[in-house]
């Protein structure tokens, strides 16, 4: 009788979690469709843009086109004039391990004046990049860069901050290479929630810095 009673509990548990995820992803997705944009010529501008880092390679050896669509786009965006300025925020976890310059130096080689970017070392989750754009570059309507999926949730912790974001969709990568960055979407999405409600900051801020004149 007990480990029938067990057994119901944990599938309740499992079946609230399941509802919960699903409904997160939902909510996420369709507060934010009116702010992405796909097309260069449709987008309005804005100063900056917020590239959102990730890592060059995967496992060391190949090109991670989720990198590579995210330089591609931040590109299209400043030469068609509707970024001024790029701010590139990621991962810097070791002297050897930097995104923003990874990112730095690559959109320098398409032809991005260096005195056009600006980098956040300390970018180290979404919610990192988004607040830091506001309490330390001073940026609040931004045009936020990434994939689509990245774009929603990043957005959807804009909105929740007071600010004034749209997002531009790089090239998604073929579905088969992102079943597992798909899921982890979908948990990381019920994370942010909790961070949010908790009020989860930073982990580094700072002193503040000004972008252009």
């Amino acid at each position: 009788m007990r480990k029938k009673k067990w057994r119901k509990m944990i599938l309740a548990a499992v079946l609230l979690l399941i509802a919960v995820i699903f409904i997160t992803d939902y909510w996420v997705t369709r507060s934010t469709q009116k702010q992405l944009y796909s097309n260069v010529a449709a987008i309005p501008g804005n100063k900056v843009g917020l590239l959102l880092g990730t890592n060059k390679y995967v496992q060391g050896k190949w090109i991670n086109l989720y990198y590579k669509y995210r330089i591609d786009a931040t590109v299209a965006l400043y030469k068609a004039g509707k970024i001024k300025y790029v701010l590139v925020s990621g991962y810097n976890s070791r002297k050897e391990y930097s995104e923003p310059e990874m990112m730095q130096a690559d959109l320098i080689a398409a032809g991005i004046p260096a005195d056009r970017i600006y980098l956040d070392y300390a970018g180290f989750r979404t919610l990192d990049s988004i607040v830091r754009c506001l309490a330390i570059f001073g940026e609040d309507q931004v045009t936020i860069i990434s994939q689509p999926f990245h774009n929603q949730r990043a957005l959807f912790i804009a909105n929740r901050k007071g600010m004034h974001a749209i997002g531009f969709n790089a090239q998604d990568v073929p579905k088969q290479y992102s079943i597992k960055v798909a899921a982890r979407e979908k948990l990381a999405r019920v994370k942010m929630l909790l961070d949010l409600a908790f009020g989860k900051q930073p982990k580094f801020l700072g002193e503040r810095i000004q972008i252009g004149s």
